[in-house]
């Protein structure tokens, strides 16, 4: 094996980790600003339920990642490589502001422009990629609208109810939303590394054989823990923007928000769509936010964190077609 390919596969397992990192705000903004669960138990409770994650799915999400974005045949470690670094260069970039922007449309923006940059525009399957563009406005969508009806219900529900109990019977339920939110976080998101490492090897021959292409174990184990220890350490940055700043939440719209997310992802990953855990939390906590007003959402945050959703494909396409033009230039 090449050490760019073991470069390559380390990278990957970083960008894991980096999306961990990056998105523990989703799983853990909401039972840390309703005050369910201190900082340090939130993210070790979301750490272990990514991690378990990889016992009740099956893998179509990294299969869509590794075969359904661009051209197998077009695949190579220098384009891997590139479209790696351009995912975690904007990562790192969004985590800095506090943005909490895709990791997901990250990594496919990077699978695109060093597509793009390597053979044109017939490097990328515009089906998979329309599929996966089409997630960017449809699964904060969803989320809002489950999140707004739960809220709905609830509230409608139990309106007699004294807040003080309400508190406490929710504080409780968030635990369990919490729990499933993380299980399809890391389901979803652990399987894009997934389909990632194992198209690099397939097109070095080093896994399948003719077009059979199989995810081992070893790669699924391998992401899940890259992406658990990178949740264990926390974005806390991005869990302020996400649970504090967008609207203001207490136990019950905590769990409306996390149960919503968590059905979004769960079908998502059902149908193999990678789609963004951040933006279905944040269409989730908006739509219950809505509920009591719309004044309630502060637009001004929201409006950012739109504009990080729409410039990060378009920004780590460009970064990964200047690191292949640049790591093809100097290998010749």
């Amino acid at each position: 094996m090449g050490t760019l390919v073991i470069v390559t596969i380390a990278l990957a397992l970083i960008f894991d980790f980096i999306n961990g990192f990056h998105d523990a705000a989703n799983s853990i903004a909401t039972v840390v600003s309703t005050r369910v669960l201190k900082p340090q138990w939130a993210v070790a409770w979301a750490a272990f339920f990514n991690f378990i994650a990889f016992a009740l799915f099956d893998v179509h999400v990294a299969k869509t990642i590794g075969k359904g974005v661009i051209n197998p045949a077009i695949v190579d470690p220098m384009l891997i490589f590139a479209a790696l670094l351009g995912a975690v260069l904007w990562n790192i970039i969004t985590w800095y502001y506090g943005l909490p922007s895709s990791s997901s449309h990250a990594l496919i923006g990077g699978l695109s422009g060093a597509a793009v940059a390597k053979v044109g525009v017939s490097g990328v399957i515009a089906s998979g990629f329309i599929k996966i563009a089409s997630s960017i406005v449809l699964s904060p969508m969803f989320g809002m609208l489950l999140g707004f009806i739960f809220m709905a219900l609830v509230s409608r529900l139990l309106f007699r109810a004294a807040p003080r109990k309400v508190d406490g019977w929710f504080r409780k339920l968030q635990l369990v939303s919490a729990s499933l939110y993380s299980i399809g976080h890391g389901g979803n998101d652990a399987q894009k590394t997934m389909g990632i490492i194992a198209v690099l090897l397939f097109s070095v021959g080093k896994l399948g054989t003719g077009d059979k292409f199989e995810i081992p174990l070893w790669i699924v184990l391998s992401c899940h823990a890259a992406m658990g220890l990178g949740t264990l350490f926390g974005g806390w940055r991005i869990v302020e923007t996400m649970g504090m700043k967008i609207t203001k939440l207490r136990p019950v719209g905590g769990f409306c928000a996390e149960t919503a997310g968590a059905i979004t992802l769960f079908l998502a990953t059902g149908l193999g769509i990678p789609v963004s855990t951040t933006h279905t939390i944040t269409g989730s906590i908006i739509g219950v936010g809505a509920v009591n007003k719309i004044s309630a959402v502060r637009w001004g945050i929201a409006e950012r964190i739109i504009w990080a959703w729409i410039l990060t494909i378009p920004a780590s396409g460009f970064v990964a077609a200047i690191t292949w033009w640049v790591g093809a230039h100097f290998t010749r």
